[in-house]
């Protein structure tokens, strides 16, 4: 009869140690960026802009916030959830 030996358990990390992964940080500043732009969405002001024969146009302000929050989004992502060749 043959026995299996089982992986060796990690030991569990401390609460201070898991606020230094840097995954957990990109996921949050993602996560606040995304809300600014809910929140300015739902309470902000529009963009108004008057051309000189009469025509207007309005736009939310969170269209505009939303588009540099896709810009930051994508920075953070690939510096937060991208791989380093020093990690593999």
């Amino acid at each position: 009869m043959s026995t299996i030996s089982h992986p060796p358990v990690p030991e569990r990390q401390s609460f201070l140690t898991q606020l230094r992964i840097r995954e957990m940080w990109a996921g949050l500043s993602i996560f606040v960026m995304w809300l600014a732009v809910a929140v300015a969405s739902v309470w902000g002001p529009d963009l108004v802009f008057h051309s000189n024969d009469g025509n207007s146009a309005t736009i939310p302000s969170g269209v505009a916030i939303a588009i540099f929050a896709t810009i930051g989004s994508w920075v953070v992502a690939k510096r937060g959830f991208g791989h380093s060749r020093k990690d593999e």
